[in-house]
């Protein structure tokens, strides 16, 4: 009533903060410009994905330029894990004049086209890194498509903003532990693999190095003692 009446009195069409939803107040309208659903309402989520284990940076309900968390979201990584990432892999809003500069500092490499007018002459080597970058990249939308798909992101029936941000929040959480699950069920077929027949078999679906490497990097496991005692 008081936005209604705060426009009739200004004589505007418009109000800061308008309710859209009498429900969910907080709710805000989020124009996006898709075929179909041009406008849409909910909290707008910033997340990173490190080897397939899904990172929720940023959430709000109100609209925001995702390209500005960048810097945040890189050096929250440093602080993970020690080091900056060799490379960022990232969709065309976060390819800006800022922060190519500031990635090309610190040494970590940006994926996607150069600034300015694409060049004649492509060579074959930089079209197979355009393509394995671009590849890499769609972990990501895989990461929303199954957040949605097996685990209700998409029906998040809660109405206030902080049993909202906690079921969203609880969505990736699950993700993960699915992702974690897979590669203990992987290391547990491996080492039951190597105590039956005294050999190491290594089916498509099993690498056993690189997932006895992701959980030494995660520190899950510490295999400084030759023990493997420590698993979390």
């Amino acid at each position: 009533y008081e936005q209604q009446q705060s426009m009739w009195e200004n004589k505007t069409q418009s109000v800061p903060q308008r309710i859209v939803s009498l429900t969910q107040p907080h709710i805000r309208p989020i124009v996006r410009g898709k075929a179909g659903k041009p406008i849409e309402f909910g909290a707008k989520l910033s997340v990173s994905c490190v080897d397939n284990y899904v990172f929720l940076d940023k959430i709000s309900w109100e609209n925001f330029n995702e390209s500005c968390h960048l810097k945040e979201q890189v050096e929250k990584y440093k602080e993970t894990f020690g080091y900056y990432p060799e490379s960022v892999h990232v969709d065309k809003i976060y390819r800006t004049r800022e922060n190519r500069n500031w990635c090309k500092e610190r040494g970590i490499r940006i994926s996607g086209p150069k600034l300015g007018r694409p060049p004649k002459n492509v060579s074959e080597e930089e079209k197979k890194q355009a393509h394995s970058d671009e590849c890499f990249r769609n972990a990501i939308e895989g990461k929303f498509g199954q957040a949605k798909r097996r685990f209700s992101l998409n029906l998040v029936m809660t109405k206030l903003p902080e049993t909202s941000i906690t079921s969203i929040a609880i969505t990736f959480l699950v993700v993960n532990l699915s992702k974690l699950l897979r590669q203990f069920l992987s290391l547990f077929l491996s080492l039951f693999t190597n105590n039956r027949t005294g050999k190491l078999i290594k089916p498509p679906f099993i690498n056993f190095d690189y997932t006895l490497n992701n959980f030494y990097v995660l520190k899950l496991i510490d295999l400084s003692e030759n023990s493997w005692s420590k698993v979390a």
